[in-house]
């Protein structure tokens, strides 16, 4: 198109030169600006501050994130819950194996098949629980033992479940042959009631311990001191129970402390005994 035909203003607008624009800091913005001496150079500036930190700590293993851990616990739970519907008769006489020392033929006397499996159920759940709280126990009072527990964490509580079990089972055969003993067939059978029926409430007790336990593992001293009051309260029970089957005189009393030394301190310090190799038999 002709330069004649175009507007005025785009003529003038095309043969005006091209204008550059140049910039007012080309070599960096200065050191201090017009009328702000404080600034100073970026070198003297600081970039971040460091926060300060304690020694690092180990990752300590929770059970609470052990799948295989976590599916044993729930397994004894649901043992009980699928026991529930037939033997819950057992639950609601279970104050009366505890503390009735009646000899005298009654309707409580004989178990059920589904009792019996309610039973199983919960001591089965007792030991599953008490090897978690012996699991605990280890890492927070006995801290030279804590590193032994850094491997697999299914395979000690597994174990520690397994000495559970088998303390249970090694204490309601002594407390067997000791009731034939030094008692009759009624007074025996009344005293292994009343250990398996305080066994299924311990269990019962300490579940809603050893659940804030995984859930607030920082106040585990606490919660562990609770689960011992449980357990202690639970023992005296049947303590108590023994002694008004086994006593008849004044002698009895020196039999009777001899009993508490043999069959209640002394097997508790073997089982700790056994934990501790335990935990060095694992570590190796």
């Amino acid at each position: 198109m002709p330069a004649s035909t175009l507007p005025a203003d785009t003529v003038q607008h095309v043969d005006t030169p091209m204008q550059h624009f140049v910039p007012s800091y080309s070599d960096g913005f200065p050191a201090a600006a017009a009328g702000d001496s404080a600034l100073g150079t970026i070198d003297t500036l600081a970039v971040m501050e460091i926060p300060p930190a304690g020694k690092a700590q180990p990752f300590a293993r929770s059970p609470l994130h052990d799948t295989p851990s976590m599916a044993l616990l729930l397994a004894g739970l649901l043992a009980v819950a699928l026991s529930y519907h037939a033997g819950y008769k057992y639950i609601g006489n279970l104050m009366h194996y505890m503390i009735s020392t009646r000899r005298r033929g009654n309707l409580f006397e004989d178990h059920t098949l589904h009792e019996t499996t309610m039973l199983t159920a919960l001591m089965a759940n007792t030991c599953i629980v008490q090897g978690f709280f012996i699991y605990y126990a280890v890492q927070l009072f006995c801290p030279s033992l804590a590193p032994l527990l850094k491997g697999s964490t299914f395979l000690h509580i597994a174990l520690f479940t397994a000495l559970a079990a088998g303390f249970t089972i090694a204490q309601w055969l002594v407390f067997k042959v000791l009731g034939y003993t030094f008692t009759d067939k009624i007074g025996a059978r009344l005293w292994v009631e009343g250990f398996k029926a305080t066994q299924s409430l311990v269990g019962l007790l300490l579940l809603p311990v050893l659940v804030l336990l995984l859930l607030y593992p920082t106040h585990g001293k606490l919660l562990l001191s609770i689960g011992a009051v449980l357990y202690l309260v639970a023992r005296l029970i049947f303590i108590v129970k023994g002694f008004r089957i086994f006593y008849s005189n004044l002698p009895s009393i020196v039999y009777f402390l001899l009993y508490l030394c043999a069959v209640e301190i002394v097997p508790l310090a073997i089982m700790a005994g056994l934990t501790v190799w335990l935990c060095g038999t694992l570590s190796l």
